[in-house]
């Protein structure tokens, strides 16, 4: 019985899913998260590397050779948007980003949902000839998207204090970062994107993992989402079990689902109808538990 509901279920999200994207006429607005210049860029004139190379139209691809971060922008339907907005960090070991699946398909999932889901292509640490690390470049660009997502809250529909990040493995461990890592804006600054905070309002963490992290929770940190499959995936299931274990320590909502298998990658996937299968409906319930699925007017 279980698994017939758990198939009626992906049957249903099936439907809703190829009937948004064939809905889905807009292109998504692209935003680089530093201006050409910039002191912190570096190798921004090298190719970046696509595999495949030449990606036909609806295929999957991943990036590599990441120098010039950026946003891309999907905005729901104004008429079905509910002021939410979701930072995207695909997974991808710091030596590429999973692009499609836990990208641009995840932007379509979320705005189904009517949240805004800005998709970060962010720097990686294992970029052969250059240093950049996961505490730096990588935690730098993602409070930048954060940044940048409350500066054109307005503009996007969304409410600045509705604006989370929903990070896939090596992306979990940023959202992870931003999680612990955050200030309210820096009031001084000359450029207006740092003067917004770089606090998410809340967390989603999908089989997440990290290397040596100090894992300090501060007492005002956002809610959070944790899941991984268990037995097939025991790396992420127990850097998600620490991290909850820290957050509960710490007095921080949290909610984990560590499903019996489902292996690693994936991320919205039917998985064959197996339970790890519907975890992004745990999410969607999760949500709504905090209010952020429920419609709330433009900011003015």
């Amino acid at each position: 019985m279980l698994l017939k509901a758990v198939g009626v279920a992906f049957t249903a999200f099936a439907l809703l899913f190829s009937t948004f994207s064939a809905k889905a006429d807009d292109k998504p607005q692209t935003i680089y998260l530093y201006p050409a210049g910039s002191p912190t860029l570096m190798g921004a004139d090298e190719k970046e590397i696509l595999s495949p190379p030449d990606p036909k139209p609806g295929q999957g691809y991943t990036i590599k050779n990441i120098h010039n971060p950026l946003i891309e922008v999907h905005l729901p339907p104004a008429d079905k948007s509910t002021g939410t907005a979701i930072v995207v960090a695909p997974g991808g070991g710091h030596n590429q980003v999973v692009w499609t699946s836990e990208g641009t398909k995840i932007a379509t999932w979320l705005n189904s949902l009517g949240i805004a889901a800005v998709v970060l292509k962010y720097r990686l640490q294992f970029t052969p000839g250059y240093k950049y690390t996961v505490e730096g470049e990588a935690l730098q660009d993602t409070q930048r998207a954060l940044r940048i997502t409350r500066l054109h809250s307005k503009e996007w529909g969304v409410q600045p204090n509705r604006v989370g990040i929903l990070g896939f493995s090596a992306g979990g461990a940023l959202a992870a970062l931003v999680a612990m890592r955050y200030d309210s804006g820096k009031p001084e600054a000359s450029d207006p994107i740092e003067k917004e905070g770089s606090r998410p309002d809340f967390v989603g963490m999908v089989y997440p993992g990290w290397g040596p992290m100090n894992i300090a929770i501060p007492k005002d940190s956002p809610p959070v989402f944790l899941t991984s499959a268990g037995s097939d995936d025991q790396f992420h299931a127990k850097q998600s079990v620490e991290f909850y274990n820290a957050l509960f320590m710490a007095g921080i909502p949290a909610e984990i689902h560590i499903y019996s298998h489902g292996g690693h990658g994936g991320a919205v996937s039917p998985r064959n109808g197996i339970p790890f299968g519907t975890w992004h409906i745990r999410f969607e319930e999760w949500l709504a538990d905090l209010g952020y699925t429920k419609k709330e007017p433009a900011v003015k």
